[in-house]
């Protein structure tokens, strides 16, 4: 299950990515928003990041204008891993290296196929784990320090 949310700025492209999914039979949760009425990303944000902190979905994606403040939002809960991705290369050593959880993705900085193309290398690359594994670790240790 892939838990997925836009602010108005990514609406749109929150809705072919959906049915890419839907093509794919991915099964995912749309948590909003849900059209391009004006919203507050980090009220999105926050919805995407306690479903997969809970295991809820496994994985979650955001979509705002550039991706960054939907990331930051995510980036607030234990557990998440919310990497901005604009290009493949990105995408795929977000999840190799960094085990990441969620996908932001920026509606102003790709077309469609672009966001399609980084969500497919998203979800097709796993983490490698090995020397990385130390990294999340301390990520973890991190957390456990500054998320009292």
């Amino acid at each position: 299950m892939i838990a997925i949310g836009s602010d108005h700025g990514g609406y749109r492209l929150k809705e072919e990515i959906k049915k890419y999914l839907e093509e794919k039979q991915i099964q995912y949760k749309d948590m909003g928003c849900m059209s391009e009425e004006r919203v507050d990303y980090p009220n999105i944000a926050k919805e995407v990041a306690k479903e997969v902190q809970s295991k809820k979905s496994e994985k979650g994606i955001l979509i705002c204008r550039s991706g960054m403040g939907m990331a930051i939002c995510a980036n607030k809960f234990r557990g998440i891993r919310c990497t901005p991705c604009h290009n493949e290369y990105t995408a795929k050593y977000a999840r190799l290296h960094n085990d990441s959880n969620i996908l932001a993705i920026g509606a102003d900085d790709v077309t469609t196929n672009e966001a399609i193309c980084i969500l497919r290398m998203w979800l097709a690359t796993e983490y490698e784990g090995g020397r990385h594994e130390e990294r999340i670790k301390l990520i973890k240790q991190i957390e456990d320090e500054n998320m009292k």
